[in-house]
């Protein structure tokens, strides 16, 4: 059991580091949509309640991380906040800004889910079970976003094929 962690510990800090820059990445996500979202306040409504969900994900994390005697990763979590705001201000310049936002938000939820299943893994299997209660809470919110995400994407297409039929900017 030692030797398995030596191998899970060293991996569960760099996947909790990880997941810190991830939410980073994802605050970045959410502030570059917020303001773009003028014809769909449901979403947008959504998305300022996950931010606050983000918020405590990421100080969840840090209290785990700070239990264990480490800390975060100030450049992987600046890397992955720029690289977050390039991505959101990509979709800014395309005609349908708010199909391609939901893809990616999509896209994104999915990996943060994954992201938390694997470290509730590691924290099971290396001995930190104490920590899981944490990282399930996280987990339950990124399957909650995800499943607001997907479930609104066809109200999302019909409300941006309306607003191009009544001549107006659909894109945001």
């Amino acid at each position: 059991m030692a030797t398995v962690n030596k191998i899970i510990r060293p991996l569960f800090i760099t996947g909790l580091r990880d997941v810190h820059a991830v939410e980073h990445q994802a605050l970045a996500l959410i502030d570059r949509q917020l303001d773009r979202l003028a014809h769909y306040p449901e979403i947008e409504a959504r998305l300022r309640s996950h931010r606050a969900e983000t918020e405590q994900q990421i100080s969840r994390v840090e209290q785990i991380l700070a239990d264990l005697g480490e800390s975060h990763s100030n450049l992987k979590d600046l890397g992955l906040s720029i690289s977050g705001n390039l991505a959101a201000l990509s979709h800014t310049v395309a005609g349908d800004e708010i199909i391609k936002n939901s893809f990616a938000n999509f896209a994104f939820e999915n990996f943060e889910i994954a992201s938390y299943t694997g470290l509730i893994t590691l924290a099971e299997d290396g001995g930190f079970g104490s920590v899981t209660a944490l990282l399930e809470q996280s987990l339950a919110e990124e399957q909650s976003m995800a499943s607001f995400v997907i479930g609104g994407i066809p109200k999302v297409m019909r409300t941006f094929v309306d607003l191009r039929a009544a001549g107006e900017d659909a894109s945001h």
